[in-house]
Order: C-alpha cells, then sequence, then structure tokens
C-alpha cells in the first residue's frame, strides 16, 4: 500500500478542478479510492437525496463535501502559508516525520 503525504486534519490548498485555489481542513482519506474529503467554504458540494430518520426527522436534499483526488491537493506550509511538497526524515528520536519541502519545517 502506497503512502500518502496527506492525512486527516492536514490543512491543504486545491491545485486542480473545479475547486481551485480553495483552502480547507482534510476530513476523511479514502486510501482504496486516492480520494480525501476537504472541509471549506469554496469546496465543491454535492446535494445528497436522505430519507427522513432519527438524526433528520424532515429528511430531503442535504448539501455535504465532493470527494477530491490526493493528486489536487497539495498541503499548505505552516510557517509561510503557502502550498509546499512534503518530505519524510528521521528525527532525533527515531521516528519518521513529515518535514516541508520549503521551509524545512515538521509537519504534525
Amino acid at each position: 500500500m502506497t503512502k500518502f503525504n496527506i492525512k486527516k486534519g492536514d490543512t491543504v490548498k486545491v491545485i486542480a478542478g473545479e475547486s481551485k485555489g480553495a483552502e480547507g481542513t482534510v476530513k476523511k482519506v479514502y486510501a482504496d479510492k486516492l480520494r480525501a474529503i476537504v472541509e471549506g467554504a469554496d469546496i465543491k458540494k454535492i446535494s445528497k437525496h436522505t430519507k427522513p430518520n432519527a438524526a433528520n426527522p424532515q429528511g430531503g436534499i442535504i448539501q455535504q463535501e465532493a470527494t477530491i483526488h490526493i493528486s489536487n491537493l497539495m498541503i499548505v506550509d505552516p510557517k509561510s502559508g503557502k502550498p509546499t511538497r512534503i518530505g519524510r526524515k528521521v528525527d532525533e528520536k527515531g521516528k519518521k516525520v513529515r518535514y516541508s519541502k520549503k521551509s524545512g519545517e515538521v509537519i504534525a
């Protein structure tokens, strides 16, 4: 299984597609489909028809975030706030960590 640079909770910028230029937080990553759900104001939304249930007694049409392919997302550098590529290195404790290629800052 391939390792992804993007994980749940990361701040990302959409670099291609309908939501290009939008920033948001990764809510969920679907590794088998190579897609992620990004939560944000300018992110593409889809309409989903729902039946009435306990959580939504009215039912009807709800708007929710669409999945975006991982190749169309880029992690935002914590230092500069701009999109950056990601590298992996071993820290002092011997643990692998992700870091920003632009600033060298470790990404949590």
